[in-house]
């Protein structure tokens, strides 16, 4: 049986390569997004940061969720992300490789439930195995002239 959730999100432009990033959803605030510099001023995270907050995020809750499963009391965590962009054969930039370290503090009497949650865990992040498998995309571009 196939299931399906439908995700919208909308953006508008402000100015310049700032967006308004609209989440559809009561009680979430817009977020501004911007290019940094030459294109944008920085002034908001670029869609490269969100893609790398995305996949950190997504494997931080992925964890946390295992854990809290197996009743670990986690006293902390700490997820930092590096995500490498390099330029491909034509010359544009990509994200080539995406690194995410999670620094978790337990209790020792959690051990086998960390060393079985962190076996498990990836497979859950719906975020990052998207990514992993490559996301089909389809874009469509509608003209408005005046």
């Amino acid at each position: 049986m196939s299931e399906e959730k439908i995700l919208k999100v909308e953006l508008e432009r402000i100015q310049d390569y700032s967006f308004k990033v609209d989440f559809g959803s009561e009680g979430i605030e817009a977020l501004m997004t911007d290019e940094g510099e030459p294109l944008g001023k920085g002034e908001g995270p670029s869609p490269s940061m969100l893609l790398a907050a995305a996949m950190g995020n997504c494997l931080s809750s992925s964890l946390l969720f295992c854990l809290q499963k197996a009743r670990a009391q986690v006293k902390s965590m700490k997820t930092r992300v590096n995500a490498k962009m390099t330029r491909n054969e034509k010359g544009r930039w990509r994200i080539s490789e995406v690194v995410v370290e999670l620094d978790v503090n337990v209790d020792n009497e959690y051990v086998n439930q960390i060393q079985r949650c962190v076996t498990l865990f990836e497979d859950f992040c719906i975020v990052s195995k998207s990514v992993e498998q490559g996301i089909p995309l389809r874009a469509k571009v509608n003209w408005a002239s005046s």
